[in-house]
Parts: structure tokens; C-alpha cells; sequence
């Protein structure tokens, strides 16, 4: 991917300027997209006009430039060509009435083959530049139709699911007696505009929250402060504040019964799903230079209030303490239980090392495979033996199960040990979902089974997929969600997915994601209420 180096300090902002924007009301998403209509058919109508009128002309002078070639002059040229449309546009009795009272006519006749010429040309060059214009016209009308999807939607990208219902309960059948439901659960996604994507291609608009994402560009924040808030006298537009309200009471409260259908109403998820914000983070926020060369996306940027900072002796280098990295709440409102990140890039693999031993991260969830078209993430761990930033990793042990393999790590740095496991997720495709839901459910609980069994001292569980939005935001809710439903026995899947949004936008990316998580608490609820009998 091409980077653009940074240089600068960021403009000045005129803050009455700031102020008059801040207090336009926001515009309804339809007449916008029927704003867009008319724009696209006023154009095509002037479009139309200019070719009709090039398609008159330029056979005209197509033949005069004719006649020239032939040896005539420009004058006598143009005459001959009058002499011609006169006969052309003159009516056929005319003709008649000509040829009867002169027979010799027929050496004056334009069907000769001086005229014969001229007149091909003109055809060819009226049905040609007519084609052109036809075509033309339907091409800048067809793309995209006059869709009624807000522009800031788009970032939601979502597709046919890629798992079915029987799936992803395959396994322990005579757990699962459920009712009659569809083979497939299918989405009417007349709102997915896309079919593949890579998050590199995404476009994110530098406007702040707005409707449905938004950044907290207009906060004053200390960049270099690990889960600082913004401060009291900061100023949010309307549509900020409306968004980061919805983040912060948005709530869903599913029971077990009600989890089951919810799963399968496809349409009311869709909803749900496009309503909440984003919460992309706006890239002006990052005009350092340097710091593009540390993002495997540049759009995909870690939210400032939360992001993770790296210790560094010299705090006015805000370089080396910058990563793509987010602290993530967990179960009840716990602080730094993850840590959201991208996968690691060739620049910042040493950065990445940083980070785990500064947070003493105990375990390392990687969702996403080396190679998915393109590089998705670096291979950042050693075969054996490697060293980084002073810190030595090893590699103790792999164990290689179905779906995913076990890397247990020793590293050392300054005389202290510690050990490391690296659980690496081979069975999720990009931008889709797993074809069976148990293997990720068992992964989850074996990943929380680990992490209990950690020393005291343990910081967060870091995960990563490439972005570090989209199965990164499915895994950390479902570990979320399966706490909660096992100790209270509901789950707020709407709720976890705005927390989760506020600490690091974008997670869970698309409606697809959002609706296998549904399922998979739907499986966990049923292995808890018919537990399996040893």
C-alpha cells in the first residue's frame, strides 16, 4: 500500500468557522440520495444535449473537411456542402418534378458517386457520435442507482452469510432439539452495497461522528495519556453528541428464549446493526509525521481516549510511543480487560513485542492468516529464537489442533521470565464468518479458561486479526457476552458492540459478523441450559 509521509503541524482551525458548521442541522439521508437523483439526471439531460448537437455538426463538417481533401477550396468546400443538405432537406416531389423536366439530371444527381461519399460519411459519423452519446448517458446514470443508503453506511460492509443454521450445530446434535427454522439464514441485503472489500479500500470521510460514525476530532485530548477522557469543556456538534449518546445508552437486553429468535430475524438485525455508529476515528487526529508507516490502514486509526501508549524515555516523541492499539472494557465495565490491535506490519513488529511486555499480556488471540489475496498480517514470531527491542522470544512448544494452533512463548528481558501463549485462528475468512460456529465457541472458553489459570500479575488478553476491527470485535464480544449470559443469564449484544465502539471504532464490521455473534450466544445458551453429561 502506498504511504504518504506527513509533514507539519496540523492547520489552524477558525473556530467561528467550527461554529457555523457545527450549527447547520444535520440533512435527512433521503433527500440527499434523491438530491443526488436529480443532480445525475440534470447532468445526463445536459450530457444528451451536447451529444445531439455534436452529432448534428460533426457530420457537416466531416464532409466539408471531405470536400477539401477532394481539391476544393474552403468556400466552394462549404458550398458544397449547403448544395447537399438543401437536397437532403428538400422534399421528395421536388425531386420527381426535377428529374421529369430534365433527364440530363441524372449527371447533377447528388447519388453520384462525388455525393455518394459525403453522404456515408455523414451517416457514419451521426450513428457513431449517436452511440457514443447513448451510451455515455446510461453509463453516467447506471452507477449506483439513486440508493437511499446514507453515504456513511457504506463502511458496513456486509455480505451473504457464509455459514448455515445447521452448521453451526453440527456437533452434539442431540444437545441442540430445535423447532422448525429456515436451512440458511438469509439476509435481504438490498443495503450491501459491496461484495468483497478490503478495509483498504474503505473511504472514510474526515467529518466527525455525524449520523452513524463519527471521531472525537473536536475534543482536546493528551494524545500520550492512556485512557484519558476528554475534558469537561470540550464541544460536540449536535451529530456527535447524538452519536456518542446512542453509544453510551443504546441497550438490548436478550433472554435466552428471546436470544434463540432474535438470531434468526435477519431484517431486525440489519436494522439494529446500521443504526448504531461507528465511531471511526478521523485521520486529521494523526497528522504526525511518520505515523502512516505504523498503520496497515490508513483509515483504520485507534481511537485517541483509549489508545495504548508505549513507554518511552522521551515522552515529546510521539513516534515511539504510538501503536495501532486500543484498551478494551470487558465483562461489567472492566478497565483494560483487551487489547484491540492491528496485525503487525513489517515497521512495527518491534512496537508490537513492546506492547506485550509492557502490558504482560499473558495471551495472544490472532484471528486472521498470513495470506488472504494479500498480506494480512507479518509472521512476527521466530521459529525459535529472536530478539526485539532487547526483549528474547521463544518458542517452547506447538500444539496444532482442528482449528487453530497453540504457540507457547518464553520471553526474557532484563533478567525477569515469562511465558506466553499465542492461540492462532486459521478458520475465519476476511470481511466474513466462520462456516461452523462450536470451533470459535470452543476456542473462546479455552481462551478464558487460560486466562484464569494466569499469574496475578496478567495485563490484557491481546487480539488481532488484520484491521483489528472485525473478528477482532466478534471474538472480544463473544467472550464479553458468554460472561454475562452465564452469570446473569441474559446477554446485551447491542450494548457490548457500542462499549466495544467506543474504545476502538468499527468493531464488528459487518451485519454478517453481527449476526453469527448473535448465533453463537444462541449455541452457548443451549449448552448451558443442557449440559453435557460425562
Amino acid at each position: 500500500m502506498a504511504q504518504n509521509t506527513m509533514t507539519g503541524p496540523p492547520a489552524p482551525v477558525d473556530p467561528q468557522e467550527e461554529h457555523e458548521k457545527d450549527r447547520q442541522p444535520p440533512q435527512n439521508p433521503l433527500q440527499e440520495a434523491h438530491g443526488v437523483c436529480w443532480e445525475r439526471l440534470w447532468s445526463m439531460g445536459v450530457t444528451a444535449g451536447c451529444f445531439l448537437s455534436l452529432c448534428m455538426l460533426s457530420p457537416i463538417v466531416g464532409v466539408w473537411i471531405l470536400y477539401m481533401l477532394n481539391g476544393y477550396g474552403a468556400f466552394p468546400a462549404a458550398h458544397k456542402v449547403l448544395d447537399l443538405m438543401q437536397y437532403l432537406l428538400s422534399p421528395l416531389g421536388a425531386h420527381s418534378s426535377v428529374e421529369e423536366e430534365t433527364p440530363q439530371s441524372l449527371q447533377t444527381e447528388p447519388w453520384r458517386m462525388e455525393s455518394l461519399c459525403p453522404l456515408l460519411v455523414i451517416i457514419f459519423l451521426s450513428i457513431a457520435v449517436l452511440s457514443i452519446g447513448i451510451l455515455y448517458c446510461l453509463r453516467a446514470l447506471a452507477p449506483g442507482g439513486c440508493t437511499v443508503i446514507p453515504d456513511d453506511r457504506r463502511q458496513s460492509v456486509s455480505r451473504q452469510p457464509s455459514f448455515t443454521y445447521s452448521e453451526w450445530t453440527d456437533t452434539k446434535q442431540d444437545l441442540f432439539d430445535l423447532d422448525s427454522v429456515p436451512e440458511t439464514p438469509v439476509f435481504d441485503c438490498s443495503m450491501d452495497m459491496k461484495t468483497e472489500s478490503d478495509p483498504a479500500t474503505l473511504t472514510v470521510k474526515p467529518v466527525g461522528l455525524q449520523e452513524r460514525r463519527g471521531s472525537n476530532v473536536s475534543l482536546t485530548l493528551d494524545m500520550c495519556t492512556p485512557g484519558s477522557t476528554e475534558p469537561n469543556g470540550a464541544m460536540l456538534s449536535p451529530r456527535e453528541q447524538s452519536a456518542r449518546e446512542y453509544l453510551q445508552k443504546a441497550s438490548n437486553v436478550l433472554t435466552a428464549a428471546q436470544l434463540q429468535s432474535r438470531a434468526l430475524d435477519d431484517s431486525a438485525l440489519q436494522a439494529e446493526f446500521y443504526e448504531t455508529p461507528m465511531n471511526f476515528v478521523d485521520p486529521k487526529e494523526y497528522n504526525f509525521p511518520g505515523v502512516v508507516r505504523k498503520n496497515r490502514y490508513k483509515t483504520i486509526l485507534p481511537n485517541t481516549h483509549s489508545r495504548v501508549c508505549l513507554k518511552v524515555t522521551d515522552e515529546d516523541d510521539f513516534l515511539s510511543t504510538y501503536i495501532n492499539a486500543n484498551y478494551m472494557k470487558g465483562y461489567g465495565g472492566q478497565e483494560k480487560a483487551y487489547i484491540a490491535t492491528q496485525g503487525p506490519t513489517v515497521n512495527t513488529v518491534s512496537d508490537f513485542w513492546r506492547m506485550v511486555w509492557q502490558e504482560w499480556s499473558p495471551i495472544i488471540v490472532m484471528i486472521t492468516n498470513v495470506e488472504e489475496k494479500n498480506e494480512k498480517c507479518t509472521e512476527y514470531w521466530p521459529e525459535d529464537t529472536v530478539t526485539y527491542e532487547g526483549i528474547e522470544i521463544a518458542v517452547n512448544k506447538v500444539i496444532q489442533a482442528d482449528d487453530y494452533s497453540l504457540r507457547i512463548f518464553t520471553l526474557k528481558c532484563d533478567g525477569e521470565e515469562r511465558t506466553l501463549r499465542q492461540y492462532w485462528y486459521t478458520s475465519w475468512p476476511d470481511q466474513k464468518t466462520p462456516d461452523k460456529a462450536p470451533p470459535l465457541l470452543e476456542l473462546v472458553l479455552e481462551v478464558e479458561e487460560a486466562r484464569q489459570q494466569a499469574p496475578p500479575c496478567s495485563g490484557p488478553v491481546i487480539v488481532h486479526c488484520s484491521a483489528g476491527i472485525g473478528r477482532t470485535g466478534c471474538f472480544i464480544a463473544t467472550s464479553i457476552l458468554c460472561k454475562q449470559l452465564k452469570n446473569e443469564g441474559v446477554a446485551d449484544i447491542l450494548k457490548t458492540t457500542c462499549q466495544l465502539r467506543l474504545d476502538r471504532g468499527g468493531m464488528i464490521q459487518t451485519c454478517e459478523q453481527y449476526q453469527f455473534v448473535h448465533h453463537v450466544l444462541s449455541l452457548y445458551e443451549k449448552q448451558l441450559s443442557c449440559p453435557v453429561e460425562e
